[in-house]
């Protein structure tokens, strides 16, 4: 057993979601439930691994070794039910670079990319600063019987109207972020069927793939019909799943040729191709049998986080209501009902209540009244930063 409720001190340890408060939000006092890496422990078979690589006294020029991409291709294929050959996988240096890897790769100057707001901000931020063109296709918000968001669904009639011969590729975040949504196999498929037939890429981030919740499996985009390997280049990690962001070891995986071989050429003659040291050794210690009880138990404790939140406000504060992730430690909490501008929401979280959440907007204008709360951390901290918003709100209506 794993003891998920462990308080672990990060203050003072150079990690961006706890020492750069006051850089991102004008105070360093916050209870900091933003950046999506989580506040448990990096099991120790892993933190064992690269202990034992340390032990050797030179760290020189690493090799994966031959059966590398075998494991982590086992794994995808145990986890996701995908059978890919170990040739169509590649490291990259992270996801967002990946994608940035791969639109200089096949795009010109002026060619459109498709991103599905509200979304991962580095989508759009990547596209831009890199000269294309972002267009919009935004989700289509699904809500309950009391008019709170319960979760989003792809509208593929405005993707194909925005569709010209300049769009070259569709950036597919799946799982989503941050509404936390598995999207189905069928609209993957039709999704897969549009963007086939227009010549299309689409670049998937499946960085959450593991961290699905409630008994589900990930579905790859890539794995539900011909059409959506032909056009899909998928990217993965261990990271979100066994808390190791900082070591970066992700990997992109392309099924088709026409794909396959000027995007690796891309990566091999950069040199991003090339893992870190420690990045094989990491994943090699998280791809296993520990692994696969380390995440169960995790997920298991993330899901008693998910019902706590929702339970908690639906009794303490019914204004905010959790939109229940279907995979992801990241809860989309919709704060419409409080009834205040986006500035004065912010404010209230971060001034009011103490707490450093992300600001809804920065996925899209579409999210507007909402906050991205980061779950992975013990449920007294949880527990806390909700009774903090709560006096809040009472404070601010006396």
């Amino acid at each position: 057993m794993y003891n998920f409720d462990e308080i672990i001190p990060r203050r003072g340890t150079r990690c961006i979601k706890y020492d750069t408060l006051q850089e991102h939000f004008g105070r360093p006092d916050l209870n900091p439930l933003w950046v999506a890496d989580m506040d448990f422990r990096t099991p120790d078979f892993i933190l064992d691994a690269l202990r034992r690589r340390l032990d050797h006294p030179v760290l020189g020029y690493p090799s994966t070794g031959d059966d590398f991409f075998g494991i982590v291709s086992q794994w995808v294929e145990d986890l996701h039910g995908w059978k890919v050959p170990a040739s169509c996988f590649r490291y990259v240096p992270g996801i967002v670079k990946g994608f940035g890897f791969a639109e200089r790769c096949f795009l010109q100057p002026g060619d459109k990319v498709i991103i599905q707001k509200p979304v991962y901000h580095p989508f759009r931020i990547v596209a831009e600063e890199s000269g294309f063109e972002v267009v919009n296709n935004p989700l289509r918000p699904v809500y309950d019987a009391e008019g709170f968001l319960r979760t989003y669904e792809m509208d593929l009639e405005d993707l194909e109207s925005k569709i010209d011969a300049r769009t070259k590729i569709l950036l597919l975040c799946n799982p989503h972020n941050p509404g936390g949504v598995c999207f189905p196999a069928e609209t993957l498929r039709r999704l897969a069927d549009i963007c086939d037939r227009h010549g299309i890429i689409v670049l998937s981030d499946e960085i959450h793939a593991e961290m699905v919740l409630g008994g589900r499996r990930h579905i790859p985009f890539a794995s539900v019909s011909e059409a959506a390997a032909r056009c899909a280049i998928t990217f993965m990690a261990p990271s979100k799943t066994f808390n190791i962001a900082g070591v970066v070891s992700s990997y992109a995986i392309v099924q088709n040729p026409a794909l396959a071989e000027p995007f690796f050429k891309y990566l091999e003659s950069n040199e991003t191709d090339y893992p870190p040291i420690f990045s094989a050794e990491a994943t090699r210690a998280a791809y296993t049998e520990a692994g696969k009880a380390w995440r169960a138990e995790m997920l298991a404790y993330v899901q008693g986080n998910v019902d706590f939140v929702d339970g908690w406000l639906r009794a303490h504060l019914p204004q905010v209501r959790a939109v229940r992730p279907q995979a992801s430690f990241l809860v989309w909490l919709d704060c419409r009902r409080l009834g205040l501008p986006q500035p004065a929401l912010v404010d209230l979280f971060v001034n009011g209540a103490r707490l450093a959440l992300n600001d809804g907007t920065v996925f899209g204008p579409e999210g507007t009244g909402f906050m991205r709360l980061n779950i992975g951390c013990p449920r007294a901290n949880l527990q806390a930063a909700l009774e903090a918003l709560a006096a809040a709100v009472r404070a601010r209506k006396m």
